[in-house]
């Protein structure tokens, strides 16, 4: 699960978004445990087309399966073409995320803020935040080994986050 609260876009023609949020996976061999230590994420890039206005988007995505959570922490996953619109308090966006091998697994659910009208073809990377992770953690520490390798424990500033989750998320109980 990757969670990005008010990710910021503004355009007049040509646009910007710019986002950080927290990444955490849920442990085991079958990623049935409880959620794990989260990295640090970013989100960031521009956009061209017919386009006006702001807006601030807070984004949960939904990684389905290993491979898109390997694919997420191991390289730059560009989001695809979206199409949005929002007006007051709550908007939607429907977007599709995928990695370089369009195989990315993402469910993307998201809440809008602001005044934006338009189509535009997205041009934003999310990618694991290097610098965030060792303000976060201390060390430099890769995000794989933070959230696959479960190789540091989770700060205490990631506590409320890992307790909602742990009571809140379905757990799954079907067979492989």
């Amino acid at each position: 699960m990757v969670v990005l609260p008010s990710v910021v876009k503004a355009a007049f023609g040509i646009g910007a978004n710019y986002g950080r949020g927290v990444m955490t996976c849920r442990q085991g061999a079958k990623f049935e445990g409880h959620w794990g230590a989260p990295t640090m994420m970013a989100l960031e890039g521009a956009t061209f087309g017919f386009q006006i206005g702001g807006q601030a988007t807070d984004f949960v995505l939904l990684l389905m399966n290993d491979r898109s959570a390997k694919g997420v922490l191991s390289s730059k996953v560009k989001l695809g073409a979206d199409a949005s619109a929002a007006a007051g308090p709550k908007g939607r966006d429907t977007s599709v995320a995928t990695d370089v091998t369009l195989r990315a697994e993402i469910l993307s659910y998201s809440r809008a803020r602001g005044a934006f009208a338009g189509v535009s073809l997205e041009g934003s990377t999310l990618r694991p935040d290097g610098s965030a992770n060792k303000n976060l953690y201390g060390k430099e520490i890769s995000a794989e080994d933070i959230v696959i390798k479960s190789a540091v424990p989770a700060p205490a500033c990631a506590n409320q986050l890992l307790e909602t989750l742990n009571a809140r998320s379905p757990k799954n109980k079907s067979e492989a």
